[in-house]
């Protein structure tokens, strides 16, 4: 066994080209770091498909070491990754280790103290992409209160942020907390979760007295600049680089009428509604699973257009199509409580609706964002990107 250990911590430590910038190596790679943590220990993992060490499953990785896993902690799109968005997920067995699932996305957020007592080591491991209302963080929230309220000590393996180089948007507003998001973070954060995870600590957004013993294996070779593909899509309808990073600004689409892709080979890289009026790009979405099923225009022919530059977040494609909208008496925002959610205020949709244009819009958020920018210094890491220190300093 301590062979097979050896073996894997050199090969990730040779995935580099000779010549060239060290590979970025995740925290889950790093296991000289962190087993010595787990030994002796009843580990509960947070892990979904993304949860890789090299090309092999975290939980394989870990029961090759002989590491008590007592159990499988599970968030939105399942285990395996192949629940749809908003799709129920149920505590259960998983089939190929017999590992007891329990799951944390629906009506049970945070573990129960019969769950908590066969735990001793939480281990949180999910790749996400840095957006607030991709409800990853939600659930990394959820895992710190739990460690929290039962006294256990947690470990989150740090994976780098896709969109990591740079902030935007509104801050969340507190009457909007949601299954989506909790923490009054901007629409685009800037964090990995290792750093969100010191931040939600460190500025007590967690209830009750007290502190979770919480600790980061830190990515290394990573800075807020470098960029990184991600080896396995993190959710069903992010399956590229594309997709993550043009995420934030197509996503506010699914508090309109307007499909986002979902069904298509292009999830969040298209918009299209079925009226010829919208745009020359032509596609028809496939039957999908989870909570959009109704609300993608399933099997009808859309117009609208395709996105192939990967940018970040922007209002222009949102008030270019509600100028559309509105230029044939339609409404475009036709879910506003869930827009409100998403963008984190309610002033947004308003001011649209006002015609206000986009510069009056951002200007609305600026001073929300210096101040958020002087709390995210403390929880770096790693060092900011270029970006983020010309326009936040």
């Amino acid at each position: 066994m301590f062979r097979l250990l050896i073996l894997i911590i050199v090969l990730i430590t040779c995935l580099q080209v000779g010549g060239k910038e060290p590979a970025v190596q995740v925290g889950a790679e790093q296991l000289k770091e962190y087993l010595p943590l787990l030994k002796g220990k009843r580990v509960g993992l947070m892990v979904n498909q993304s949860s890789l060490v090299g090309n092999r499953h975290l939980v394989d990785v870990l029961k090759a070491m002989r590491v008590n896993i007592s159990a499988i902690i599970t968030v939105e799109h399942g285990f395996r990754g192949d629940h749809g968005a908003g799709e129920s997920v149920d505590s259960s067995v998983d089939e190929k280790t017999q590992i007891p699932i329990i799951s944390l996305y629906g009506k049970q957020k945070e573990l129960t103290s019969e769950q908590a007592a066969s735990i001793d080591v939480l281990i949180y491991d999910l790749q996400d992409v840095g957006v607030r209302f991709y409800t990853y963080s939600r659930s990394l929230h959820n895992l710190i209160q739990s460690c929290k309220d039962y006294d256990k000590s947690m470990i989150i393996l740090d994976r780098p942020n896709p969109n990591g180089d740079y902030i935007a948007g509104p801050v969340l507003e507190p009457h909007l907390k949601s299954g989506l998001s909790i923490d009054p973070l901007p629409l685009v954060h800037g964090l990995t979760m290792g750093e969100l995870g010191k931040m939600i600590q460190g500025e007590n957004w967690l209830e009750g007295d007290g502190k979770c013993d919480l600790s980061v294996i830190p990515v290394k070779h990573y800075d807020h600049d470098t960029p990184y593909s991600l080896p396995v899509r993190p959710s069903p309808n992010l399956p590229n680089d594309l997709s993550i990073r043009l995420y934030p600004t197509l996503a506010l689409f699914e508090g309109t009428s307007v499909s986002v892709g979902r069904g298509t080979d292009w999830p969040f890289q298209v918009l299209g509604y079925p009226d010829p009026d919208m745009g020359t790009f032509e596609f028809t979405t496939r039957a999908i699973r989870g909570s959009w099923s109704k609300l993608n225009h399933t099997g009808k022919e859309l117009y609208g257009e395709r996105f192939v530059k990967a940018e970040k977040f922007s209002l222009k494609p949102l008030l270019r199509w509600h100028k559309q909208f509105t230029s044939k008496n339609m409404s475009l925002i036709s879910r506003p409580g869930f827009f409100d959610k998403l963008l984190g205020t309610e002033s947004v949709r308003e001011q649209i609706l006002q015609n206000k244009n986009m510069e009056a819009i951002e200007s609305g958020w600026q001073s929300d964002l210096n101040n958020y920018q002087q709390i995210r210094k403390k929880y770096l890491l790693y060092p900011d990107s270029e970006w983020n220190k010309k326009n936040y300093p």
